[in-house]
């Protein structure tokens, strides 16, 4: 449409009209490029964004999870990024739950994710985007719901989630957030532990392979997000992650404050990059 705005004003120029005529006309046509102008710019960097996951997501433990989660601080880092006046998103992670928890098919957290994502459409021209890490809850040897979830089932249970969000936001871009480390001996009302850490390590290749299966039948709307933030807590989680009393010693999973500004840069860059 833009183009075609251009081409109009481009050919107008060129008629030869009584000079009073022409001002006119040439002021409403140069007008209407600069609004047609405006409003593509806008429609290609407005964005709803719906986040996905669990107490990390949430941000548990923090004094301020309106102020401080991830995803806030995510968003404010888009918000600077692309210079816009809002992004629109809505936090749905919540504290122990599974890839499980959010399977369509369990109707439990699923329609909370939908409802949100509705809410937050009500601008159709703007991009819908899910931010999605899960995993941690999945990895637990013993406690939450469905763990532990080997490899091939957190797959089935994550393209499940995607191929419905497709379904019903056909529009959407999807990220998946590898899932960030925690300590070996993370044992607090569910045991972890290393047995954990390594199934959790297991996800990773199951997020790529969901990412490139995608990508013939899906193309441009299922990305690999952050993958850096996991290397970057385990080498800073004495000062990036709460140390917590357990029944395994004092463990480290749950970002303090400034490890939740740092995941939710991670997140912003990566989701960024996609929408770039």
């Amino acid at each position: 449409m833009l183009s075609g705005i251009i081409s109009c004003v481009q050919n107008f120029i060129y008629l030869e009209v009584k000079p009073m005529r022409m001002k006119k006309q040439v002021f409403i046509y140069c007008f209407l490029f600069v609004w047609f102008t405006a409003n593509a710019q806008t429609e290609n960097r407005w964005l709803n964004i719906v986040y996905i996951g669990n107490s990390i997501t949430e941000g548990v433990l923090l004094d301020n999870p309106n102020r401080n989660a991830p995803p806030v601080k995510a968003s404010i880092y888009l918000q600077k990024q692309l210079g816009i006046g809002e992004i629109k998103y809505s936090n749905q992670g919540v504290s122990g739950k599974t890839t499980v928890d959010f399977l369509p098919e369990t109707n439990t957290f699923f329609p909370k994710v939908v409802a949100a994502a509705d809410k937050l459409k009500t601008d159709t021209w703007a991009t819908l985007v899910f931010s999605i890490m899960l995993g941690t809850n999945d990895s637990a040897t013993r406690g939450p719901n469905g763990s532990p979830v080997s490899p091939q089932q957190y797959y089935r249970n994550m393209k499940a989630i995607i191929d419905k969000l497709l379904e019903l936001y056909p529009d959407c871009k999807i990220i998946l957030h590898r899932p960030i480390w925690y300590s070996g001996n993370t044992y607090n009302s569910s045991m972890y532990l290393q047995e954990g850490l390594d199934r959790l390590n297991s996800y990773y290749p199951q997020i790529q392979a969901l990412v490139n299966s995608f990508r013939e039948a899906h193309p441009d709307q299922v990305y690999i997000g952050d993958t850096e933030a996991f290397d970057y807590f385990e080498q800073n989680h004495l000062n990036m992650l709460i140390p917590e009393n357990g029944n395994a010693g004092t463990f480290y999973l749950h970002p303090n404050e400034e490890g939740a500004a740092k995941l939710g840069e991670f997140w912003g860059k990566a989701i960024y990059t996609v929408l770039q």
